[in-house]
Parts: C-alpha cells; structure tokens; sequence
C-alpha cells in the first residue's frame, strides 16, 4: 500500500528520519501521506510510517448505532488503549507528520490516546511536527486540540495541512455518512463522489518537494534562509531536526524557551468544549510547551479556512460538548438510558441541521460586511502555523 522505501539514501542528502504517524479508516488520509512521502522517498529519505490501532479496534465501515455511540467518548477526549508502537527502543527523529482524520468535530480517539500518552512525549517533545487532516469540511474544533495537546508535550508544531471535500455542501452531507456506513463512495444519484478530490489528493507532493528542500538546504539556514544556530538558540546543527532550521529539544528544556503564547495541553482540555488556538496570546503556556517552529508550508496553500464555517463550527463544538455530558451521565456505552438518550440526541441533531444552520447561513449573509474584518482575522488565526498564502506555488507544484 505504501510507497517502497530506497535501500541506499541519496549521499547528497542529509540523513533526517522522518516519523509518520497515521491514522485512518477509509484510507483517504494514507493516500494524501503517499502523495506527500513520494518525494521524499524517491530521494532517499528513511521514513517510518506508524499506524495508530485501538484496543479493540472500530469497526469501518460502521454500523450506525455503533458510530453515534462512540461520539460521546471522542468528544472528551476519554482516550481507549492502543496497541503497542512498532517503534524500535530508542529511535530518534527529525521530523514528525501525523495524519488524521476528523471525528464528530474532535481528533480521532486513537489519536488523542497517543497525544496524551508517553510515547508521544518522547518522541515529539522538542521536534518539529507537521500535522494533516482530510475531512469533509469542518476542521477547525479538532485541530484546536491537537495544537492545544502538542504545546502540552512540548512538541514544535511547525505547519498544518487541510485537505476537504470541495463538493457542494448539501450533497457531502449525504455521501460522507453513506461513505461510514457502507464503504461506498462512488457517484450515486447524480451526485458526486465522496471525499477529497483525486486532484487535491495527489497535490500534495507539492509539501513533500518543500520538505526536501529544506532537508537539502545548507545545515546553517533553512530554504528560507533562516539560521538554525540562531533559531535553536545556539543548539548544534548536528542534532536531528537542525537541517531543517526548526529549534530541537535542546532549546525545549531551558526555562526561557516557553511562550506565553502556546496553550495548556492536558486532558483537561477536552472538559471545556472551546478550544483556543496555540497563538491565542491570553492563554498560559505549559510548563515544557516548545514555541512553534520555523514553516516549511508556508505559501503553499497549506491550510485555507472557510470563514462562513467558523461560527457553525463554535457553536457545534459547544453544542457537541453538552451533549457528550449527558450522554456520558446517562450511562456506559450500550446502556438502555444511553442509548434513549442517543436517539434524542439525534432528533436534535438533525434539527439542528434542518433549521439552525440554513438559518445562519442567511444571517452570515446578510451581517456580511459587518463581520468581514472579524471572520479575517479569525480565519488567519486558525491558519496557523503554515496560512493560506501561494506566493511559493510555482517552486514545488
């Protein structure tokens, strides 16, 4: 499934192993990492790819109750057991990607086990980590807290990736869950295939050609020409993520490397139901949070946010949370309350749908030029790290 891995990396090329860790049910996240990885391993680079599995695994596709019981848990952020990593004992990295894909407004329960376990935070503490999601539109909430939860580890979250469904709205809201439930995500009644497109898919070796030519810039400066000695605080180049002029975990340790910039990430994170971002500057920072590092992404179109699905998306997530709680009160997965309960919830859900949402769209429309500037700046915020630009396009596309 994966691309072959060259026996004999490109002498030329600095030797940075690159961790991926992945996690996906319909194989849409893989593919967008293979398209990604290609570049990188025609040239030599030595990756290893992770795969994230629960204990016990989730079913795909999904039987429907099952999937609407499983989302008070991934809404709290209660984390299941994972197998164990195949990781060899000791191995170090200089980059770090991790794939996934959006659950119910929240990161994956696989992937918010292993965030919050201590692999993670032996492997990501100090390193820099580019984070990808392809969903079908709404992504913000989730990435929220990832950002939250790697600042937690004292991971360098250095750029983020989003890949959506570009089909109309209405039509994704009936082949995604068609998608979930029977495995199919061909064209059926006029409308057209669901998830991310082939186009967008496969775009992305245009980040894998950026990657590399960081790796292959000189080990005094970044591709942007940044120097890393100044960047790490006069950390060696020596150490694994210097060629990519991104601060290593030698400047991590030192009292003065946190921000007050970076949020607290804890489990706790998941008991509020809002999420600030990582650059929110009102919010205390942990106390081994890493500032973020140098872009890689940036002017790529890595990460393009909808503004008209930033309100929706507030306004679910606390609506999300709430529910969770009860249902969650309500008893242990499979109980008779809970699933009673389950079934309010999704009457409420569906009208939710059916009225709140058509009914934003229009007042967004109409408050429009009021809240132009406003949904900007949010938008630019949540873009973060690697924003929206396109201005480098032409050099790796």
């Amino acid at each position: 499934m994966f691309p072959s891995q060259p026996e004999n990396p490109a002498p030329s090329l600095r030797a940075e192993r690159i961790l991926v860790v992945q996690y996906s049910q319909t194989g849409q996240q893989l593919a967008a990492l293979d398209a990604l990885l290609g570049p990188l391993l025609e040239a030599g680079v030595p990756v290893h790819r992770e795969t994230l599995r629960t204990s016990p695994a989730y079913p795909y596709p999904w039987p429907f109750w099952k999937f609407l019981d499983t989302f008070p848990e991934t809404v709290t952020g209660d984390a299941p057991a994972l197998e164990p990593l195949t990781i060899p004992p000791g191995a170090e990295f200089g980059l770090v990607i991790i794939a996934y894909p959006v659950w119910f407004l929240s990161p994956p329960p696989a992937l918010t086990a292993f965030l919050l376990g201590d692999d993670a935070r032996r492997l990501l503490r100090g390193r820099p980590v580019i984070t990808l999601t392809a969903c079908r539109n709404m992504w913000i909430m989730a990435q929220e807290k990832i950002k939250t939860l790697l600042a937690g580890i004292g991971a360098r979250h250095c750029d983020h990736i989003t890949l959506t469904d570009r089909g109309n709205a209405f039509a994704s809201f009936i082949t995604t869950p068609r998608w979930l439930l029977t495995g199919r995500k061909n064209r059926f009644w006029g409308l057209p295939p669901a998830g991310v497109s082939e186009r967008d898919i496969h775009g992305c070796a245009r980040f894998g050609r950026a990657i590399l030519s960081a790796l292959r810039a000189p080990v005094a400066g970044t591709a942007s020409g940044v120097s890393a000695s100044a960047s790490s605080g006069g950390a060696s180049a020596d150490t694994p993520a210097g060629a990519l002029g991104i601060p290593t975990d030698a400047s991590a340790d030192t009292p003065d490397s946190t921000s007050a910039d970076t949020a607290i990430a804890t489990p706790a994170a998941f008991s509020t139901g809002t999420f600030a971002s990582a650059s929110t500057p009102s919010t205390p920072a942990a106390p081994d949070a890493a500032p973020a590092g140098t872009p890689l992404l940036a002017g790529l179109r890595a990460c393009m946010v909808d503004v008209k699905l930033i309100a929706s998306e507030r306004v679910g997530a606390r609506n999300f949370h709430l529910w969770a709680k009860i249902l969650r009160a309500c008893g242990r997965p499979g109980s008779p309350p809970r699933n009673a309960m389950l079934l309010v919830f999704t009457a409420f859900f569906l009208a939710l749908i059916l009225t709140v949402v058509p009914a934003s769209v229009v007042l967004k429309t109409l408050f429009a030029p009021l809240l132009r500037k406003k949904l900007a700046r949010a938008a630019a915020l949540y873009e973060q790290p690697s924003g929206s630009g396109g201005e480098r396009l032409a050099l790796f596309s």
